[in-house]
Formats: structure tokens, C-alpha cells, sequence
């Protein structure tokens, strides 16, 4: 399950895990214009662990979803 949430500068969506499994907190990322914030609670610390990407590495995520093991280097389309 997930939800999707627009704000004022940023829509924010919240992966909930339906199985409720031991320690999967739900994540939730938030989308800038540029960057992507995934948040997630770690029970062990009870801090909110948090990792930013810039929209470069989101598209590169994006990328490596379809390809098999290996290196890569993404180019402008067109170049």
C-alpha cells in the first residue's frame, strides 16, 4: 500500500508495508524540483535515517531498475 500526498513544494509518498514485517518501517520519499528525500525510522536507534539524491541519481536508479549486472555511464540523449 502507499499514499501520495501533494504539498506547496513537494509531493510525498508513503510506502506501507502491508505485511507488517518485523522491523520494515514504512519509507517515505519526498519529491523536490531537485532532489529526492527517502526517509525511513530505524527501530533499533529510533532515529529517522535519512538519504538524499540528487535527480542525476534518480534517473540513474531509474536506469539501473531494467539492466543487468554491470557498469554504466547514462548520456544526454543525443550525444
Amino acid at each position: 500500500m502507499f499514499t501520495i500526498e501533494h504539498e506547496f513544494d513537494a509531493s510525498v509518498i508513503t510506502l506501507v508495508d502491508d505485511n507488517a514485517t518485523p522491523g520494515a518501517e514504512d519509507v517515505t520519499i519526498t519529491c523536490f524540483d531537485d532532489s529526492v528525500t527517502l526517509e525511513q525510522l530505524d527501530v533499533q536507534s529510533g532515529e529517522v535515517m535519512r538519504v538524499v539524491l540528487t535527480m542525476a541519481q534518480v534517473e540513474d536508479l531509474r536506469a539501473a531498475l531494467d539492466l543487468p549486472e554491470g557498469a554504466y555511464v547514462r548520456r544526454p540523449a543525443g550525444g
